[in-house]
């Protein structure tokens, strides 16, 4: 018999949250006019009990509140969010939600999957919570997991909406106040050193304040965020865009969209960098699209470069080495051996099978030397034979562009690791600020590392707010 606890529906779970209330004071803006008026605010009525505000609901932020008040149950934890909660899970993995990956238990290998952050990341961040952790917390709560080939993570339901409710069950569980279609837009500190934090609701023109004795801001790559932080003392590192596909500049391209092939290596070269970075050449599956590139060696690449293809405009050539476990004398050979023992074929029709290329493909090679129609193999010059070697091994593409990947959308940018502590994920510069997920300057590629960033430093920061309010209610009630 299934002992776990029943999962019941985002709007159930919404709708039924329940919380205590507290009056503040707003402003209402109608006419042009501010009016001073009364508000209740979703805050607890013992005005001695602590309040932690989390600016976001994505992954980390309502996993950092679940942590913060699994801590310390007393602490009033309320999470503003200004559209649907956990929107980006929603989306993530086609809908699948690629929860973390399985297979990188060594914390160096972890780490060097995220472009911006791969050496911070090393150290005790995924000790205090990696994949391992992520994968056990959701099952000790009823959500069967399971570990694809390639080491990604999903749900067996295959539907995003298992890791949804399931976070969302145990905020509602905890306790923690969910708060949707509103916005913080600014915060200052108070002369006691709380945060007095302003937050509006457009639709019916309010504008209210409440104070905070932690704040987290947990609002991924949105433009929020980073000015919230800004206006806290910190500096933001220019956001671009990661983790996108390539669009070509050939027509003949287009002949060959859906073609994969499962190993390529594949090397960048931009227009206005003229430094070499090794990270530029990745090795992978990589898939042809009707405008490009695209599969995961290609987001790789895209986002190892991320920042340097944004300075040269998404323009430069893409060179790609089609059979990447052979030698480019072994590819010769191979023609030879080929041109000698079906020497009556038509080219077009035949090629070495150790290539393990596909027949349109092999094509569009012949169509880059000029050879269609009827040739024979008894007629390729051993000249041919060599150009079509150099086209498999070093084949270029002229880069005009970048497309875009489904709807996952990575940002490398934002509030430099330098200026927080990763074993509290508390700001080195404003006390009791804590930051999570992507509004920070770490960025990982597909597979579930850029969820497993999520869930390491929500758990970290709700980890620390946690202690430090238990703390302080022990002197509170030691007075």
């Amino acid at each position: 018999m299934n002992t776990f606890p029943r999962f019941v529906s985002r709007s159930e779970i919404i709708s039924n949250i329940s919380t205590c209330t507290k009056n503040y004071a707003y402003f209402r803006i109608s006419n042009n006019r501010r009016r001073y008026c009364a508000v209740t605010v979703s805050l607890s009525t013992k005005s001695a009990e602590e309040t932690l505000v989390v600016v976001g609901s994505g992954a980390a932020g309502i996993y950092g509140a679940i942590r913060a008040k699994t801590i310390a149950p007393d602490l009033n934890v309320v999470v503003i969010e200004k559209g649907k909660p956990l929107s980006k899970v929603k989306i993530s993995g086609g809908g699948r939600c690629n929860v973390t990956n399985g297979h990188c238990v060594d914390n160096v290998i972890l780490a060097g999957n995220y472009p911006r952050g791969n050496k911070e990341l090393r150290g005790s961040f995924f000790n205090m919570h990696g994949p391992t952790d992520t994968m056990s917390w959701f099952s000790d709560r009823g959500v069967e997991l399971t570990t694809e080939n390639d080491g990604r993570v999903f749900p067996v339901s295959n539907s995003s909406s298992t890791i949804i409710d399931c976070l969302l069950s145990e905020a509602k569980s905890r306790g923690v106040v969910l708060q949707t279609g509103k916005s913080v837009t600014s915060v200052s500190m108070t002369g006691g050193g709380k945060f007095s934090i302003k937050i509006e609701k457009r639709t019916v023109d309010y504008v209210e304040y409440i104070e905070a004795n932690y704040m987290m801001i947990a609002t991924g790559s949105s433009e929020q965020g980073y000015k919230l932080a800004n206006h806290l003392g910190h500096s933001i590192v220019k956001p671009v865009p990661s983790l996108f596909t390539f669009k070509i500049d050939d027509f003949q391209l287009v002949e060959l969209s859906g073609v994969t092939f499962p190993k390529v290596r594949v090397k960048l070269k931009l227009d206005t960098v003229q430094k070499s970075i090794p990270e530029h050449t990745q090795v992978g599956p990589m898939l042809v699209t009707h405008w490009g590139f695209s599969g995961p060696v290609i987001l790789r690449l895209s986002a190892w470069g991320a920042r340097e293809l944004s300075e040269s405009v998404y323009k430069g050539s893409l060179l790609v080495d089609f059979v990447p476990d052979l030698h480019i004398e072994d590819v010769k050979s191979f023609l030879i051996q080929h041109k000698n023992k079906f020497p009556k074929q038509k080219v077009v029709n035949s090629f070495p099978s150790e290539f393990g290329l596909v027949k349109r493909f092999w094509r569009f090679i012949l169509e880059h030397e000029d050879l269609v129609g009827d040739l024979l193999w008894a007629s390729v010059s051993n000249n041919l034979l060599i150009s079509i070697a150099s086209h498999l091994k070093n084949c270029s593409f002229r880069v005009k562009g970048k497309g875009q990947f489904k709807d996952e959308f990575v940002t490398a940018g934002g509030v430099p690791l330098a200026e927080i502590s990763l074993n509290t994920m508390e700001s080195r510069i404003q006390p009791r600020l804590f930051f999570a997920g992507e509004v920070l300057n770490v960025d990982g590629v597909t597979g579930g590392f850029n969820f497993q960033n999520a869930w390491s430093g929500g758990y970290i920061a709700g980890t620390s707010i946690g202690s430090l309010a238990t703390v302080s209610d022990l002197k509170e009630g030691a007075l």
